[in-house]
């Protein structure tokens, strides 16, 4: 049987434990009347016990009262005979000793009913109310947001013209050179102008998808029958989308070597935003896909090499004019960030995490960005976080240590001796493919290890002039590295003695 839970002894059992002790057990063997607790021996509705007898009346399922007497032994009766309530259910026991057959004289009451009720309808009616207003405040929340939304998407710039006003502002036959060619003739020197980027932008096709990162997505469009790139970000990354304009559109910018910017633009409703940046389009891709595809001779290793380190050279050199240029740190350095184009020359793409240095006041403008490099490629002084963030040349010599990675890349698939080795990332064999923080700063910060060279450098000499390039470029402390000046001279010194024109 289970344990019952409350009680009223008889009045014997009820004195002593006023005094503070428990009742006195029977001196011999007690009978009871038993009914609907009957043990299997039991005769005439009787059974016995060295303990108490018992009646409890309780509420069932259908809301009718059961009555049932019978014994309770000795050990653990006390408990048994206590008035504990249980929750949700009515039931009420009283126990009793001194005489056989007491419990024939118990009659014991449920408790009333209006207390659980109430209780059960307090609570239940707390429940409802709490409810209420949690969902009352979900929806004024989510209808704020909601405002504040559509105002800010109301409060943009609208960029979604109409095309046949867009088209009057470029004549038939217009190509991006001439167009591109004119806004340099006009002096500005930093783009198209914004009505022309919008009106190339709602007249591109997109073609096909030709890559994804990060940041988003990269498609081919087609604009006229010109083919174009387009960079369509995430909106989490308008940072980036923002500082990449920003940089590509700096006076002065545009060069040979850096990719050709032709136009920005948000595209959207208050539901989504596209967030376009329009360029150039090279068919080789980056580097790194050149190069797992491509083995390269001498002249073709010093020209990607040449035009990758004049491209640095110009971001990080500053113009001095009425209208002159910052210098440009890139931050985010690696062969999937230069481009190949059609005739092997190379071009510096994705800005987006560029700084530049401000000379008038001396500070450096970093981008409110939560994006970081890419860790296979950071210098010693970034992954022990030792890089001075307010001086501008740390980030310059960052800079040079991963064009040095970069060196070793390119090197690599020069055939000499009719001996090539298979294209590999730099730490290829140090570091796991996607490398921690933690694996970088133990190879390259403490154990200060940098990637091998093959045997056969040592006996070419153009691989072993490339070799003590990327040594010096690569070197633990940033103030012993190369600028990409110096680089930019000794690969032209190179080419020469090889006979190459570049």
């Amino acid at each position: 049987m289970p344990l019952l839970s409350s009680s009223k002894l008889s009045m014997e059992s009820r004195k002593e434990d006023v005094e503070g002790t428990a009742p006195a057990p029977p001196q011999k063997k007690l009978s009871c009347q038993c009914h609907h607790h009957c043990p299997e021996d039991s005769v005439n509705s009787t059974c016995s016990t060295d303990g108490y007898c018992f009646t409890i009346i309780e509420e069932d399922d259908s809301g009718g009262h059961l009555v049932t007497k019978g014994c309770l032994g000795l050990e653990g009766s006390d408990f048994q005979c206590r008035d504990t309530p249980i929750p949700h259910q009515r039931r009420s026991i009283e126990c009793c000793t001194g005489q056989d057959y007491c419990n024939k004289y118990l009659h014991p009451t449920l408790p009333p009913l209006k207390n659980r009720d109430f209780a059960e309808g307090n609570i239940h009616h707390k429940a409802l109310l709490i409810s209420v207003t949690v969902c009352s405040i979900l929806l004024v929340l989510i209808i704020i947001f909601c405002y504040f939304r559509y105002k800010r998407q109301e409060a943009r710039p609208r960029y979604s013209i109409g095309l046949e006003q867009d088209e009057t502002y470029i004549p038939p036959g217009e190509s991006l050179k001439d167009l591109i060619e004119q806004s340099q003739s006009s002096g500005s020197g930093s783009g198209l102008p914004l009505l022309v980027q919008r009106t190339i932008a709602n007249q591109i096709q997109m073609v096909k998808q030709i890559g994804k990162g990060r940041y988003g997505e990269v498609w081919m469009g087609k604009w006229r029958g010109e083919k174009v790139a387009v960079k369509v970000f995430f909106t989490t990354e308008e940072a980036s989308w923002f500082r990449e304009t920003e940089i590509y559109q700096t006076v002065l910018m545009r060069h040979e070597n850096i990719l050709g910017f032709i136009a920005a633009d948000i595209k959207g409703t208050g539901s989504w935003t596209q967030l376009y940046l329009i360029t150039d389009y090279h068919e080789n891709g980056s580097l790194y896909d050149y190069l797992k595809s491509t083995t390269l001779d001498t002249k073709g290793m010093l020209k990607l090499a040449y035009t990758s380190v004049s491209g640095l050279c110009h971001l990080h050199t500053e113009i001095f004019s009425t209208q002159g240029k910052p210098a440009i740190a890139h931050r985010d350095l690696k062969s999937k960030n230069i481009l190949v184009k059609k005739n092997g020359t190379c071009c510096i793409a994705d800005l987006g995490l560029a700084v530049k240095f401000i000379s008038d006041t001396n500070e450096v403008d970093i981008p409110p960005n939560t994006r970081v490099g890419t860790k296979r490629y950071m210098p010693p002084e970034v992954l022990d976080e030792s890089l001075n963030r307010n001086h501008f040349q740390s980030y310059i010599m960052a800079d040079m240590y991963s064009f040095g990675l970069i060196l070793w890349e390119i090197a690599r698939r020069c055939v000499s001796g009719g001996i090539v080795e298979e294209y590999q990332l730099p730490y290829h064999d140090l570091v796991p493919s996607d490398p921690s923080y933690e694996d970088m700063r133990e190879i390259v910060c403490i154990k200060r290890l940098r990637p091998p060279f093959p045997n056969r450098w040592s006996s070419d000499e153009c691989l072993r002039q490339m070799g003590k390039l990327m040594m010096e470029c690569w070197a633990h402390n940033p103030a012993s590295r190369l600028t990409a000046l110096r680089v930019k001279k000794t690969l032209a010194k190179m080419s020469e003695s090889q006979d190459i024109k570049l």
